[in-house]
């Protein structure tokens, strides 16, 4: 954060008061409020906070208008397209692009605390067997820090590495359990020979009664996905783990909470929204009725999976993950599937269409990354379960910036209170 000593004049009941702006070294100037109520007894409304910094960082930046996104300074297509999952780990943890020998040991590092605790098994098994994976991720990361109590002092620089090191290492390997256990089959441990997307797709999909090998196509894909979502600037979840953390509480549980709040369907459940759409279209030659639908303004029908809240141009995200899905769909065929003929016949269908052109209704990440995961064989409800995975790097990269800031505070948003003003209690049998 750069101060040009540029200021804001704001009058108020007579009164003239000073804002500081402070200029970013991307992205819009930034008005400085946070002595405006000690100066002038009022506060700023802003619901969603959609015009409000609530923190400064250098980890990744957003440009929905140009479709553009950075982590670290650089862009996402590039990170996907030539690094993988946990060489972006490290670059969003420390800051910059790992050489070989931090790569090396950084991946050794994750690959040795895959494992988790013998005894957290017990814990799944008072889950019901429908619990949704997602309320199992919740409950079972929640409960990492009854295990690992080496690493839940916030105030130890190591402490907090180990911490992040093992919530990235075990994720991947409590999701596949959550997986395996809504099934019904027995949980498959993490293999050190395997890499991160490669051992994940393994735990998820082998069983102990007959070898299993990964398809690198489809480990590539996994590992994009993976990529593509592991940051998001100051989301809803995001934003959620940072509060959390304010409050000093241990990294497992704010990382609980972040999972808690990517469970919305508004956030995290996109995907699943977009699968769930695209069966209730049911076949390549009902396209054209929803189509019909999605341009008229009195019908309440959505095309999920196209355009985006933050992206007013393409999603840069999308056109990585395109590639990946037009592999995996090749390579596992759409002929028997109908659910994946319909998207891709709507994907060609808006591609080509000037209503969505010209609004810039794009196919999004969510639009792609689902119909890999569902051509792959997971459900719809171990959608979210592998969003959560691959953010946990992001939240505990905010984390540790986080901690580390020295005018780190607890968080305290104030209201524009409506309710009745202060009044008498009055008895029970005299109302």
């Amino acid at each position: 954060m750069t101060d040009t000593q540029k200021t804001a004049q704001l009058s108020l009941n007579g009164e003239t008061y000073e804002l500081p702006i402070f200029s970013p070294t991307a992205g819009p100037d930034v008005l400085d409020i946070r002595k405006l109520y000690a100066q002038s007894g009022v506060f700023t409304y802003d619901p969603g906070f959609t015009s409000t910094a609530s923190c400064d960082s250098t980890i990744t930046y957003i440009d929905g208008n140009e479709g553009v996104l950075l982590h670290r300074g650089y862009p996402i297509d590039q990170l996907a397209g030539k690094s993988h999952y946990l060489e972006v780990c490290y670059l969003l943890l420390y800051g910059e692009l790992p050489t070989a020998t931090q790569l090396e040991d950084f991946e050794t590092r994750v690959t040795r605390h895959t494992m988790v605790h013998e005894q957290m098994h017990n814990f799944f098994r008072g889950f019901r067997r429908d619990a949704h994976p997602m309320a199992t991720l919740v409950g079972v990361v929640g409960a990492m820090s009854a295990f690992y109590h080496d690493s839940t002092d916030i105030s130890d620089p190591w402490q907090r590495e180990v911490a992040a090191i093992r919530l990235i290492a075990k994720l991947p390997t409590i999701a596949a359990m959550a997986y395996k256990y809504s099934i019904g089959q027995p949980f498959v441990y993490p293999r050190n020979d395997l890499d991160y997307a490669a051992n994940f797709l393994h735990m998820c999909f082998s069983v102990p009664a007959e070898n299993y090998t990964v398809d690198p196509i489809l480990s590539r894909a996994m590992d994009r996905i993976f990529t593509l979502h592991a940051d998001h600037e100051q989301n809803a979840s995001t934003s959620t783990v940072r509060l959390a953390s304010s409050s000093g509480a241990n990294p497992f549980a704010c990382i609980a909470a972040g999972i808690a709040c990517l469970w919305g369907p508004a956030h995290g459940g996109a995907n699943q929204a977009c699968l769930e759409m695209l069966k209730e279209i049911g076949s390549v030659d009902r396209i054209p009725e929803f189509i019909a639908r999605a341009k008229d303004k009195n019908d309440p029908f959505r095309l999920m999976g196209f355009g985006h809240r933050v992206y007013k141009n393409t999603d840069p995200r999308a056109k990585v993950l395109k590639q990946s899905a037009d592999e995996v769909l090749e390579l596992l065929g759409v002929e028997d599937n109908p659910l994946l003929q319909v998207a891709k016949e709507l994907e060609q269908t808006a591609l080509n269409d000037p209503y969505f052109i010209e609004k810039k209704l794009f196919p999004n990440v969510d639009f792609y990354s689902g119909i890999i995961l569902e051509a792959m064989g997971f459900p719809t409800s171990m959608f979210t379960p592998i969003f959560a995975l691959s953010r946990t790097v992001g939240w505990i990269s905010q984390w540790k910036e986080m901690i580390g800031d020295p005018q780190n505070k607890i968080g305290r948003p104030r209201q524009l209170y409506l309710g009745e003003t202060q009044r008498d209690y009055v008895d029970i049998e005299n109302r």
